[in-house]
């Protein structure tokens, strides 16, 4: 059933009473228009004028072009707020955007998946002082499904076309159809935070939320990954010899470079088969690096020069500079959960039980187990409950625990939940 003017239906369905499927109306276009696109600095001035007049929280989504550019930057920025409608803003034609920065920085903002979108958007200069996060919001009320479309469909009864989120965002002009999608992204999200927000605080959740979303608002970048060409695809089990790990390194070195001065998403330089092929072989000369199926593409060849000097490289480095056969561990870094049950069956049995009581506390207020209490926090305890604790010198009190987990990130929400589970596991 489809319906040009259709409106969110009357009672918001929740996790326990979705909006039954025969009832759902399909919701094809933005209800006043499609805007035109914000791409002027005049044009900008105006946008924010509109968004200062503007009331109550602000829809924020962003799209890249991953798989199509290098990075993850923002090539369209949608808005919508209350006294100001649909804003489709593009960065790349406006120029200065503090001014929009200062125009958003007084309102909540409501994101689905926030932490997808929040570092492009503060690469523009945009930041929130108060967040929503629709899809955080779902995933802590226990829903099955938590993207956008399958939150909106159970919640307000409207079912939005998901045609173009993978799509070359960097394109331009960008098409109709492109825009009309990326207008609907932000079109329902005042409605449908209403709607959760009033279901959290039905079912007690409300503060848990409040804090989680403040952590994504506040977390700070993830660490850079040590030696990250070591996560090729298809490389771990194909590639193992320290020379042949030199070529995947020297490979994707070279490739990340040009892909960078290109602006292009790395795997359409060169595909991963390709590293992977060469470093399995091991070419010892240019002819026999063409002659490898994965070398033979017009896109292999137009930088052959480049890959083949890369080769080279590996294959005459000295053995004390080969990468070793295993990643090295970073100063923080743990063994393999796997590994624990033969050298360290201490933080092995640990492990379990901390798991086992993350899990049932989870099932019973219906929350994921990695939301109760992220995997790696479960790991960290669990070790230093199983090596140093054989020794005594880990006190296994739920307030003892609670101030470790604390300590590891966790939030006051999680550590009330958990740590007392923990604690009676571990007695």
């Amino acid at each position: 059933m489809s319906h040009r003017g259709a409106v969110p239906a009357d009672t918001p369905g929740t996790t326990d009473h979705p909006v039954p499927a025969d009832q759902v109306v399909d919701y094809t276009v933005p209800r006043e228009g499609l805007p035109e696109v914000t791409d002027t600095p005049q044009a900008l001035a105006a946008a924010v004028a509109a968004l200062s007049r503007g009331s109550g929280p602000v829809a924020v989504d962003a799209e890249r072009a991953s798989g199509f550019r290098y990075g993850q930057d923002a090539y369209l920025v949608q808005l919508r707020r209350q006294g100001a409608g649909t804003l489709l803003i593009d960065p790349v034609g406006t120029g200065d955007l503090s001014g929009l920065g200062l125009a958003l920085r007084e309102p909540e903002w409501i994101l689905h998946a926030a932490d997808q979108d929040l570092a492009c958007l503060k690469d523009l200069g945009l930041h929130p002082t108060r967040l929503f996060d629709t899809e955080l919001a779902a995933r802590l009320l226990g829903r099955a499904h938590v993207g956008l479309g399958a939150v909106v469909e159970e919640t307000l009864g409207l079912r939005l076309a998901k045609d173009h989120a993978a799509a070359d965002w960097s394109t331009r002009p960008l098409p109709r159809s492109w825009l009309i999608y990326a207008a609907l992204d932000v079109e329902l999200l005042i409605e449908l935070r209403a709607a959760l927000a009033q279901e959290l605080e039905d079912a007690g959740k409300a503060p848990w939320a409040a804090q989680e979303f403040e952590y994504v608002r506040t977390r700070p970048p993830r660490p850079a990954k040590i030696d990250p060409w070591r996560k090729t695809p298809r490389a771990g089990r194909a590639v193992r010899s320290p020379r042949s790990l030199a070529i995947l390194r020297e490979l994707w070195t070279a490739r990340e470079q040009l892909a960078a001065e290109l602006d292009r998403t790395p795997s359409k330089v060169l595909p991963h088969q390709a590293l992977v092929a060469a470093a399995v072989a091991r070419p010892t000369s240019r002819r026999k690096m063409n002659a490898l199926k994965e070398f033979s593409s017009r896109q292999a060849r137009q930088h052959q020069e480049l890959w083949w000097r890369a080769i080279e490289r590996a294959i005459q480095m000295p053995d004390e500079d080969l990468p070793p056969a295993r990643a090295p561990q970073g100063p923080q870094s743990l063994p393999q959960p796997r590994s624990w049950q033969r050298h360290h069956a201490e933080a092995a049995s640990a492990l379990e039980l901390v798991r086992s009581a993350v899990r049932e506390r989870a099932e019973a207020i219906r929350v994921p187990q990695e939301l109760l209490l992220a995997p790696e926090a479960q790991r960290r305890l669990a070790w230093d409950l199983g090596v140093n604790g054989a020794a005594g010198a880990v006190p296994v009190s739920a307030a003892a625990i609670g101030e470790r987990l604390e300590a590891l990130g966790a939030r006051p929400w999680q550590v009330q939940q958990v740590a007392p589970r923990i604690a009676e596991r571990l007695a």
